[in-house]
């Protein structure tokens, strides 16, 4: 995205609703299709992929009204910015995904401990079969139309929400592999409707995980990747003027970089010199990690 193309903090906000408003719909009348065939086709990893999906409900609320704090501008309380709701959004997706996930578990496991002790397990309908690939082809058409809006708008939270709905497309995919089984090679076959829904928990947990760690890194202040940082060091030491520079410090606050830096000059230039280097340095951090919103900090030193 050139310079020129950049979104201002409105039009993202306006984009990221718009998305999460499409999702909420078709999570809706998803999970409420897949509910009732799930009963009414006797498929419990059905009704656990529709519990998911009725998650999502959740999961979008919480995206749309976080998205909206964290592009407010700076106020007195918050004076680099809301970018951290954006960040805590999306721990609490993944808090959401891991609590759905171990529901989904426990309750397959509960269906194959009652079958290996001589119950019998009701064989899913085709009607169940045929909701699992409704499903599949709309969570996936969903996942990319949310992922490629989160990243033109460089939101986290709606690029989160994009993998809750691929998650819930690679449950439904784990469905559609149980429920058929069970459907074409009868009621010996039915244990496989409960292994599916273990394997829909455990697609959950590991999108969960990898959503987490970077949010909480992020919330911990981590430093921005090494290859950004190469970048910024790059700019910096090609901005004339410069002479060198220390103490480097970066980290960011939702889809803002905050980056810190003292810069060293030749001592005998004026104030007025100086400053126009470090407006230089900060112009040429921002252009070279595109990012125009960046809070770019420097530092004069006589070197």
């Amino acid at each position: 995205m050139s310079h020129s193309e950049h979104l201002s903090s409105a039009e993202c906000v306006s984009i990221a609703r718009r998305v999460t408003w499409t999702g909420f719909w078709v999570n809706a009348g998803l999970s409420a299709a897949k509910i009732a065939v799930g009963i009414t086709a006797r498929s419990g990893a059905l009704v656990a992929d529709g519990i998911h999906s009725l998650s999502d409900f959740l999961t979008d609320f919480i995206v749309l009204i976080m998205v909206g704090i964290s592009r407010k501008e700076p106020d007195r309380r918050h004076e680099f910015g809301h970018g951290k709701y954006e960040t805590l959004a999306t721990v609490l997706l993944a808090l959401v995904l891991l609590i759905v996930a171990i529901g989904i578990m426990y309750s397959g496991i509960t269906a194959i401990l009652r079958y290996m002790h001589g119950e019998a397990l009701a064989q899913p309908g085709v009607a169940a079969l045929v909701m699992c690939a409704l499903s599949i082809a709309g969570k996936e058409w969903l996942y990319h139309y949310t992922c490629k809006a989160g990243h033109k708008i460089h939101s986290e939270a709606v690029i989160a929400n994009a993998w809750h709905h691929r998650s819930d497309a690679l449950s439904s995919l784990a469905t559609f592999a149980g429920v058929g089984a069970a459907v074409f090679f009868g009621s010996r076959a039915a244990i496989l409707d409960p292994i599916a829904a273990i394997i829909v928990a455990v697609f959950i947990i590991l999108v969960a995980v990898k959503m987490t760690l970077p949010a909480i890194g992020e919330l911990l202040d981590n430093s921005l990747p090494e290859s950004t940082e190469a970048v910024i060091i790059k700019a910096i030491e090609g901005t004339p003027g410069v002479i060198s520079y220390e103490q480097l410090r970066t980290r960011r606050s939702g889809a803002i970089a905050i980056v810190n830096v003292e810069i060293k000059v030749k001592p005998e230039i004026t104030v007025a010199q100086g400053h126009e280097i470090a407006t230089v340095v900060e112009n040429n951090i921002r252009d070279a990690i595109d990012d125009p919103l960046a809070i770019v900090a420097t530092h004069v030193e006589p070197a």
